[in-house]
């Protein structure tokens, strides 16, 4: 059984990060949904709260793959938390050449730390292509809509959050 290991910040699930787990699920068995826990950022979804994102996005997609995932958190190497999951593959999305500039120099270093796992780029979909966290987190912040963006579940949880935000600062 091929168990693949993604790994992000997830923060928050788009539907970038969604079209590169179900095309994940077409080639491994089992994928791992990894997200990466940096004690000097303060991401606006807890970990909790991104892991629950993302099964609740996954469930609403494609509910018969939804317990081919896990959710863990991650803050070592990449390669060593894939290493300590069972994972052989590495499955990192691409959205544009600057993304494959950047994935083919981490897919060098990380095949010289750990040959036995094999790094998978998948193409991001048209419609996804343009989609980052950073990019949706600015959008929503200022009241944008970002429904396009990101699945249901996570625009809910997005707005709610927002809202609690506005209403700390009033």
């Amino acid at each position: 059984m091929t168990t693949a290991f993604y790994p992000g910040s997830f923060d928050p699930m788009t539907n970038g990060h969604l079209d590169v787990l179900v095309q994940a699920l077409n080639v491994a068995a089992k994928v791992i949904v990894a997200i990466g826990i940096h004690p000097g950022k303060k991401p606006l979804f807890s970990f909790e709260e991104r892991a629950e994102l993302i099964r609740g996005s996954l469930g609403e997609a494609l509910p018969q793959k939804a317990g081919d995932i896990s959710v863990v958190a991650f803050d070592n190497l990449v390669v060593d938390a894939a290493r300590a999951h069972g994972a052989t593959l590495l499955v990192r999305g691409l959205r544009d050449g600057t993304d494959l500039d950047y994935e083919m120099q981490m897919a060098g270093m990380n095949r010289q730390m750990a040959p036995d796992i094999q790094t998978l780029f998948l193409p991001a979909g048209t419609a996804s292509r343009p989609i980052t966290a950073t990019l949706v987190r600015q959008i929503a912040s200022m009241g944008g809509d970002v429904s396009a963006f990101v699945p249901s579940a996570v625009l809910k949880a997005l707005n709610g959050k927002l809202k609690n935000k506005a209403g700390d600062n009033s």
